[in-house]
């Protein structure tokens, strides 16, 4: 089993045996824009200020990213999102705008301090070999991590991961909850990892909100952060499903939510999108999931999540083999907001159909028509 870790958390190669741990607007080609690189550095340090250059030529300012290590791969490497230093309150749990929505964690950093994922380092991310199977959260060293749910800790120090030299274990000291409430049948589980400590015991029931440890750099990383999971079905780093599909959002905020697939419905990865607002012009950026150890929505079946997105609307982006193709979308706050791209037809945004019933009777024979017998063989 060979780890391959950069300072946003653990991407392992498939152990030799798996096991549970305890512990519809019209799309248009367009120019595309120029952007800016930012130049790699040795050290971790702020760049200077950049901008992106849109087909009208106004120019968005983008705030101070901090560079990564150069031995670091990362794809790729376009500008990060402008954020804000503030996010409303989220709303209630469990947050379900429609019967396929499961919004049922709070954020496991508080709201005094930055409690999103790093725009570089979402769910389904390539970092090295592996796609990132959680979300990595920056928060200085001994911030209070919190429990995203009520449950019962079912692992609490090193060897989450690793049983046998369980201090190379690539997500250090790290929890994992069992949480009290399902999905569809399914058990939910959370994890937490490269905490510097933990403050409760395995077996120890928790609530949404208690304090379970703080952040560290324990495990394979290059800095302080926290590793979140969401896990369905079984506690294994192959159950893994985007977190960001299970924290309520924060209020008057919304989510988009894509599946981008060739003519042939195969899902394009590592593809680049970009939300542009009609009102203030902010940034956000993303990219679609890559290929390997990640899963999709079963209702959404997306390759692409992009969160905390003040409602209104946008212009939508995908830079698709040599062209940017684009459209407009509103973001509706509370929601996961959904579209599909497929090469042959554009962009479409019907929900898919809803999951919840499994069976539908046949439609009633029309008393009209005869029936015709049955021959025998």
């Amino acid at each position: 089993m060979v780890f391959f870790w950069g300072a946003a958390g653990c991407q392992p190669q498939r152990p030799p045996t798996d096991r549970a741990l305890d512990s519809t607007p019209e799309s248009a080609p367009i120019t595309e824009p120029d952007l800016e690189e930012p130049l790699a550095t040795p050290t971790p340090v702020l760049a200077s200020e950049h901008a992106i250059i849109l087909e009208d030529q106004s120019s968005i300012s983008l705030p101070p990213t901090l560079e990564l290590d150069p031995l670091e791969f990362v794809f790729p490497a376009f500008d990060t999102q402008t954020i804000s230093l503030w996010r409303p309150p989220l709303y209630p749990l469990p947050w379900e705008p429609t019967p396929e929505d499961h919004f049922y964690f709070t954020r496991p950093i508080g709201a005094n301090d930055v409690n999103w994922p790093l725009a570089r380092y979402r769910y389904g991310y390539l970092l090295y070999s592996e796609p990132h199977t959680g979300i990595d959260i920056p928060a200085p060293k001994m911030t209070p991590i919190l429990a995203a749910g009520s449950g019962t800790v079912i692992h609490a120090g090193y060897g989450l991961y690793f049983v046998q030299d369980i201090y190379k274990d690539p997500y250090g000291i790290a929890v994992a909850i069992k949480h009290d409430f399902g999905f569809k049948g399914k058990v939910l589980y959370t994890v937490y990892g490269h905490l510097d400590r933990v403050d409760v015991y395995r077996g120890q029931r928790v609530n949404a909100g208690d304090v379970i440890g703080v952040v560290g750099e324990t495990g394979k990383v290059s800095g302080p952060h926290l590793h979140f999971e969401v896990r369905i079905g079984d506690n294994t780093f192959f159950s893994s499903r985007n977190p960001e599909l299970w924290i309520a959002p924060p209020v008057g905020w919304g989510m988009l939510v894509g599946q981008v697939v060739e003519s042939n419905g195969r899902r394009i990865p590592q593809l680049k999108v970009r939300l542009v607002s009609l009102e203030n012009r902010q940034v956000f950026e993303a990219i679609t999931y890559a290929q390997g150890s990640v899963n999709s929505d079963a209702y959404y079946s997306e390759n692409l999540v992009l969160g905390d997105i003040p409602e209104g609307k946008y212009l939508l982006y995908l830079d698709f083999k040599d062209q940017t193709v684009k459209t407009e979308i509103e973001i509706k706050a509370g929601q996961a907001n959904y579209f599909s791209y497929r090469s042959t037809r554009g962009f479409d945004f019907t929900r898919p159909a809803s999951k919840g019933v499994q069976f539908t009777p046949p439609e009633p024979l029309d008393p009209t028509i005869e029936a015709i017998p049955e021959t025998g063989s």
